[in-house]
């Protein structure tokens, strides 16, 4: 059975039980350990960079868009609960915060890209994602009808990064103020595109991306349009062309 988490919304464990159907008091127990699973769903409540109000402290980070995470102290990959989790027959909602009296986001459904059998259990998470203009590698090339590996740039799908750069300018376009939450209602809350002000071929390995200075929230068409050019169009540039689309459009 699926459940309808929004990616990038916040969660407080109670809200995670009225969505998927048991008590909201519920308490103790697995709930309060990490993880925990419901029927054929694993839920994984994630600190990173943070200790949990345990006070267990895990070196849960992410790395570009894939989550580094570790089950709890004593865990192995034999355990029945970790090879229940990468099993094809269940599916893993994973929740992350960096401040453990916040409530979690939603990152999606992990798929486990690889495991380490160490103790605690480590487990490299990846996430399914749009591809977006600029996180094509300039050096990728496409044949229709072939399959193609494509290279893509993690800064603009780093969650921690994202997250900073809506909580700072919002859901809403930097570029035409479209917001899929005032059209949409609940589906397209927080729904938005992350566009990197620098091109990618600009971008070093060594490069630290800054949330508020480096990225700015577009809607899809707003971003499609900035990178009909090569090199893409600034977010002055398109501003302006909106802005005399709008005067003939007026005039008209």
């Amino acid at each position: 059975m699926s459940y309808s988490f929004q990616i990038g919304h916040r969660y407080t464990r109670r809200d995670v039980y009225r969505i998927i159907g048991i008590p909201e008091d519920t308490h103790g127990g697995n709930w309060a350990t990490g993880y925990a699973r419901y029927g054929n769903s694993w839920f994984i409540f994630c600190n990173v960079g943070t200790s949990g109000r345990t006070g267990h402290d895990y070196a849960n980070q992410w790395v570009g868009n894939r989550l580094e995470w570790y089950g709890r102290t004593t865990s192995q990959l034999h355990h029945p609960s970790i090879q229940s989790m990468l099993s094809v027959d269940s599916d893993t909602y994973i929740l992350w915060r960096e401040d453990n009296k916040e409530p979690f986001i939603f990152a999606g459904m992990g798929n486990a890209e690889e495991v380490e059998d160490i103790t605690p259990v480590k487990i490299i998470w990846t996430f399914e994602t749009e591809i977006f203009p600029d996180e094509i590698s300039p050096s990728t090339t496409f044949r229709e009808g072939t399959v193609c590996k494509v290279s893509v740039n993690a800064y603009e799908r780093n969650p921690v990064v994202r997250q900073k750069c809506i909580e700072h300018y919002g859901a809403t376009c930097y570029v035409c103020c479209f917001n899929f939450g005032k059209v949409f209602g609940e589906l397209g809350e927080g729904f938005i595109h992350i566009h990197h002000l620098r091109p990618l071929s600009e971008i070093g390995e060594e490069y630290e991306v800054n949330p508020v200075e480096d990225l700015r929230p577009v809607c899809p068409n707003c971003h499609a349009m900035i990178h009909r050019r090569s090199p893409p169009l600034t977010i002055e540039e398109i501003k302006a062309l909106l802005l005399k689309s709008a005067a003939n459009y007026s005039a008209t």
